[in-house]
């Protein structure tokens, strides 16, 4: 079967998989007394912390932005929330003992850099102050080009901020305009250099494709101006085009969308351009030079997924700050209050900010650990695996036929009980994975959950 055949059979909507079971399923029944106390049952676990803070605030709103997000030029309403911030930093500080050591933090968004340089340091301080941080902690912060300044940078960096990730989606002028985002390629490498310079030494870029107007020959373009700046890591997402779920996105007209065969040449520049250029294909969208941290996770098979993506950091509990923000333990999601007003008052109100949640059981673990290291490790032993987890694997999920049928479209191959992902399977890792999904096959919704695979 061909690559296009294979496309238009295996391209529908799925779950991403930053997490198991995915998102939607979370529910109000698990609430902020459930997080708290499945954080006083962690106090003597033994397991390190990734932090991650959100911040919602954008100058502008991007048509195509699927994340939780507030555009807003009323600065008064980030300092708001900053003090917000700070009361959940505490409350749950409070119940996290200080020997569980900080090794990984993000700051996502919107755009964490709407934030003036002072308000960053005083975000830093409060966590600095709550947590302890472990030497070397790998700390990420995302930003937008066109609200940076070069005293943003300084501040970033003189925090110890080592990684920073950057928006640029398309420098094709016409698809920026056709998506609310102007930023010229000049400014990307201005941006870029100061970030250089600075002496941060992994930098991130984040590109899109399937954006309207977007054409093979125009991002070819700008494959080869971020090609010639050498990221150490890239991520190439697929725009999902979600208008039932984010409104804003109506205002991008269904007809100026690339078609499917465009897309799918797209995709195809993006992985003969960047592999021809030394990036590693990682898996799902995410690129990265040979060295980096997360081609050697891959290859040692430590590599972990959550909702930040890939990360190095498999050992440890999230605890996620701010509205929408999703933490998780080993056996627990919890996500806070998405509208900054309910979040507001629940924290007012002296509780923590949970709105939802899950607790995952015995099947839950399971599932999920096998989707995890067929994202991440690209491959799965089905006869090791079954036995580390002391079940029938099949009996359990019913996957060897869905898998034959996987390896005779060239997506996996079966060498005995050994699972491996082909080089064309890559490019379906969230088709794969549904196979171990128990939640699938039993969705009612009328419209569809998640994007498109592919």
């Amino acid at each position: 079967m061909n690559t296009l055949s294979l496309l238009e059979k295996y391209c529908r909507p799925g779950p991403r998989y930053t997490s198991y079971p995915p998102a939607p399923h979370f529910h109000t029944g698990f609430t902020d007394a459930d997080w708290r106390a499945e954080l006083e049952a962690q106090r003597d676990s033994g397991r390190d912390l990734s932090l991650y803070v959100h911040i919602p605030f954008c100058d502008t709103l991007c048509w195509y932005c699927g994340c939780n997000m507030v555009a807003t030029r009323d600065y008064g309403r980030a300092q708001r929330y900053l003090e917000d911030l700070f009361q959940e930093i505490e409350r749950v500080a409070e119940l996290v003992p200080p020997r569980r050591r900080v090794r990984q933090m993000h700051w996502g968004g919107g755009t964490p850099t709407f934030l003036r340089p002072e308000d960053l340091e005083r975000l830093w301080r409060r966590l600095a102050a709550a947590f302890h941080f472990a030497d070397g902690a790998e700390l990420g912060c995302e930003v937008d080009p066109r609200e940076l300044t070069y005293e943003h940078v300084a501040a970033l960096k003189a925090l110890g901020f080592n990684r920073i990730s950057l928006g640029v989606q398309d420098l094709d002028p016409e698809v920026q305009r056709a998506v609310n985002r102007v930023q010229p390629e000049a400014l990307i490498v201005r941006v870029y250099d100061w970030l250089r310079a600075a002496g941060f030494s992994s930098i991130n870029l984040d590109l899109m494709v399937g954006l309207p107007r977007q054409t093979v020959a125009g991002f070819a373009a700008t494959l080869e101006t971020v090609v010639a700046l050498r990221p150490d890591r890239l991520a190439l997402f697929n725009y999902a085009h979600v208008p039932w779920m984010k409104r804003h996105q109506r205002l991008i007209p269904e007809a100026e969308l690339p078609d499917f065969a465009t897309r799918i040449g797209l995709q195809a520049l993006s992985l003969e351009r960047l592999t021809g250029a030394g990036y590693v294909y990682i898996g799902m969208d995410h690129y990265a030079l040979p060295g980096d941290e997360l081609v050697l996770a891959q290859r040692a098979k430590t590599l972990q997924r959550n909702f930040q993506g890939y990360t190095t950091h498999r050992d440890c509990d999230v605890l996620a700050f701010g509205a929408s923000a999703i933490s998780q333990t080993e056996e627990v999601y919890a996500q806070n209050l998405k509208k900054l007003s309910a979040y507001r008052a629940r924290l007012q109100a002296g509780r923590l900010a949970t709105e939802r949640g899950w607790r995952l059981s015995f099947e839950d673990r399971l599932r999920r650990d096998a989707i995890r290291r067929i994202m991440c490790d690209l491959e799965l032993d089905l006869a090791a695996f079954a036995q580390d987890w002391g079940v029938d694997l099949d009996e359990r999920c019913g996957c060897r036929e869905p898998l034959r049928q996987l390896a005779a479209d060239g997506l996996v191959t079966l060498e005995g009980d050994r699972l491996r992902v082909t080089g064309v399977g890559r490019w379906f890792l969230r088709n794969i994975a549904m196979v171990f999904d128990g939640y699938l096959p039993h969705a009612q919704d009328p419209a569809p959950r998640y994007s498109k695979t592919v």
